[in-house]
Parts: structure tokens; C-alpha cells; sequence
């Protein structure tokens, strides 16, 4: 899938709750959220930015950034978490998912920031891109993590993941699950266009 049309965008963004009920939003990350996507990674505590990074970073290198904010390029895409805080927009967490149409796999890896973890967004964001991933037809999501993150690797055991060894890679664990959405489930935007038609997600493309 080629770069989507930034005009198109926001019929992807998604509403989801915290524990306490706050709206996050979830959206497609856009060229004009660069700054606030790097000031999110350099507020990250080290530890978080090492386990998000699988090593240590300080910021995401400029050739990374932009493939954040340049989504669908080689099937690649970013998200964002964002909530109203003191009235601004405010980045608290982030996700990026690439599909693999060979093995209808999806690998993902998401962070949360520091301050907003425990609140229930790092659930609710899982279970979204679990949407998102159906609404390209994957039939597994998976993910790799460091064996030391204990956050991740709780957030995924709840969530009804399995676990295995990371091929090629000892620090690393693999955590996965099989996809099963039902028709009538449409529990995000992304799953709702691809109902409509199956060919929702590829008319989009430039």
C-alpha cells in the first residue's frame, strides 16, 4: 500500500476511553505532529525509551521520524494517542504496526508515556490496533519485547497473548495472538470501512 491521502485521515481516528473514562484519541500520525512525536520520545523516561527501543536513544533519529510520520509507505503505519490536557492536544502514546500480506501478520510494538501509565490507555490501545489489524484481514498480531519489560510483557498476558522465543534474539521474547473479529463486531474505524468494502483501505491510496 502506497502513502494515503492525508485528507482522509481522520475517518480512521478512533475514541476510546481511559479507566477513568477520559477520550483518547487515536489517530494516524501527520507530517505536522514531527515535533510534538519527538518531544513525546525525549519526555519518555530512559527506561521506557530503552524498552520501547529494544537499546538505548535519547530521540528518534531523523531518518526514523520520518518514517513515522510518512504512514503506508511499504505497508507501515503510526498512530498516536492523544488527550486534551490544560486544553491542548497532548501525545500519550503511540503505536506503529507494519502487514506482512505473505504471513497476513501484523508486528507491532506501542508506548506509553511515563505519566499516564496505569490509566488504562496501554489496554485500550492494544485492543485497538487488534481492530486495526483485522480490517487488513491478519489473521495474527505479534510483537517483540525486551524479557526485562515487565509492563509490556503484563499488558500482553492480560490481554490473552502467547508467548515464545524471539527467533535469532535471547533478550528478546515474542508475544502473539490469533485475530478473530466477528462481523458484527465493529469496534473501530478502520474495521468499519473495510466492512463497507474490502477494498476501503486500498482506495484510499495515493
Amino acid at each position: 500500500m502506497s502513502t494515503m491521502r492525508l485528507d482522509d485521515l481522520t475517518q480512521y481516528s478512533d475514541v476510546l476511553r481511559s479507566r477513568r473514562g477520559e477520550a483518547v484519541t487515536v489517530r494516524f500520525v501527520e507530517p505536522r505532529d514531527a515535533g510534538a512525536l519527538q518531544n513525546y520520545f525525549r519526555s519518555l523516561t530512559t527506561r521506557s525509551r530503552y524498552n520501547r527501543f529494544l537499546g538505548a536513544a535519547s530521540e528518534l533519529p531523523p531518518s526514523l521520524l520520518e518514517d513515522f510520520i510518512h504512514i503506508g509507505e511499504a505497508d507501515r503505519f503510526s498512530v498516536v494517542a492523544t488527550m486534551m490536557v490544560e486544553g491542548r492536544e497532548t501525545i500519550v502514546g503511540e503505536a506503529r504496526y507494519a502487514f506482512d500480506s505473505e504471513t497476513a501478520a501484523i508486528e507491532f510494538g506501542l508506548s506509553i508515556d511515563d505519566r499516564w501509565q496505569g490509566h488504562g490507555i496501554g489496554k485500550a490501545l492494544l485492543k485497538n490496533l487488534e481492530c486495526r489489524a483485522a480490517s487488513f484481514g491478519a489473521a495474527r498480531v505479534f510483537g517483540d519485547t525486551l524479557r526485562s519489560n515487565d509492563a509490556m510483557i503484563a499488558l500482553a498476558r492480560k490481554a490473552g497473548y502467547a508467548f515464545t522465543n524471539t527467533p535469532g534474539d535471547w533478550k528478546l521474547t515474542r508475544f502473539q495472538k490469533q485475530i478473530h473479529v466477528e462481523p458484527q463486531e465493529i469496534p473501530c474505524a478502520s474495521w468499519r470501512l473495510a466492512a463497507v468494502s474490502p477494498s476501503a483501505m486500498s482506495s484510499l491510496a495515493v
